[in-house]
């Protein structure tokens, strides 16, 4: 895998000026590392997911009480952590609204750091994912420090550029707070030299506002997230995926990651339906594409390849993202980065 700056544009280039030159081979993302085959956001399925082949490892950030930035799939954790278990910390149960949805459990913010990392990692997916499950209290939850020290020790070890994806977690929550992920995710990035579009980082965010705020700020590679319906500061994911909305995009963005249903929709049945031209769309106007998510079980596989009727069943996901990778994307998120580094490799 090639995991340098893939089909980014020359420095000082206008951002919109051309489409992207003809592709490199796409990237692999780890989806929270290898969370098909470990408790996601653990440094265990980070470290998985670099033995499988990935190219980036992804952590979702939220920030600690005192302003540290860990790697939790959402700021509520009792459905991550064991936390419940913990009679020290019942008193912290509490509601709360996140971006207008109202959240019941106990919330990293709520936390120092010290005591998130009394707590213990919980597989969240156990329905699915029981062998996941034999893994519970055995992980600490990972700060974005340490996340990036493994990407660097992983690199040097196997002579590979292992690159991270950091996700900024309701970034406009957040800065409500007085707790923003942006300069402590910057200063880290910053220390660890990682500041040019040339650098192994791609930043992610489902919001818009502080995506424009970031290309502001830093110079590395910056991903508009795209799933359906409204942003969480009031942007149309319809109106993102349009021409005129994409081109808008590439003036503050390098690429998007879209709900794959954006790029291949799929019946209620099951069934792959025909490419939509959003990739096509995409690449004229000078943005990357990467997907998400690709995962192995029966029950997120697209109905072709399935393997029996087991949910938790493994079916054929290499297949799956063969047909994706067929549209001209430029990378994939994963679950199970084996399945995209198979499908990315020449047929036997």
């Amino acid at each position: 895998m090639i995991a340098s700056a893939a089909g980014a544009a020359p420095p000082g280039a206008p951002k919109s000026a051309a489409p992207l030159p003809p592709p490199a081979p796409p990237i692999v993302i780890a989806h929270r590392g290898a969370s098909a085959d470990r408790p996601e956001h653990t440094l265990a399925a980070y470290t998985s997911a670099i033995e499988q082949g990935a190219d980036f490892i992804e952590p979702d950030l939220v920030p600690t009480r005192d302003h540290q930035l860990v790697a939790r799939h959402e700021n509520e954790i009792s459905g991550t952590t064991d936390v419940a278990a913990h009679p020290e910390f019942a008193g912290r149960k509490t509601t709360k609204t996140i971006d207008g949805a109202s959240v019941t459990g106990w919330f990293t913010e709520d936390f120092t750091l010290a005591e998130l990392k009394t707590l213990r990692a919980r597989e969240r997916l156990p329905q699915l994912r029981a062998a996941n499950a034999g893994f519970d209290g055995q992980f600490a939850i990972p700060t974005l420090d340490e996340i990036v020290a493994l990407a660097k020790a992983e690199s040097a070890r196997t002579g590979r550029t292992i690159g991270i994806y950091p996700e900024t977690k309701h970034p406009s929550y957040f800065r409500g707070l007085n707790l923003p992920l942006e300069p402590v995710l910057l200063a880290t990035l910053a220390r660890t030299g990682w500041t040019t579009a040339a650098s192994p980082v791609f930043i992610q965010s489902f919001e818009v506002g502080n995506l424009k705020a970031l290309r502001s700020q830093t110079k590395v590679r910056l991903i508009q997230l795209v799933d359906a319906g409204t942003s969480a500061d009031g942007a149309s994911y319809d109106a993102m995926v349009t021409p005129e909305g994409l081109k808008a995009i590439a003036a503050y963005a390098d690429g998007i990651g879209p709900n794959r249903d954006r790029v291949i929709p799929r019946s209620a049945a099951g069934d792959l339906g025909a490419p939509t031209p959003l990739v096509a769309d995409a690449h004229e106007a000078g943005l990357q594409v990467h997907p998400w998510t690709f995962r192995p079980e029966n029950y997120f596989l697209a109905k072709a390849f399935r393997s029996g009727s087991n949910p938790q069943d493994r079916g054929d996901a290499a297949g799956e993202i063969r047909v994706y990778l067929e549209t001209g994307i430029d990378g994939v998120f994963s679950d199970l980065p084996a399945a995209a580094v198979a499908a990315l490799s020449p047929p036997q």
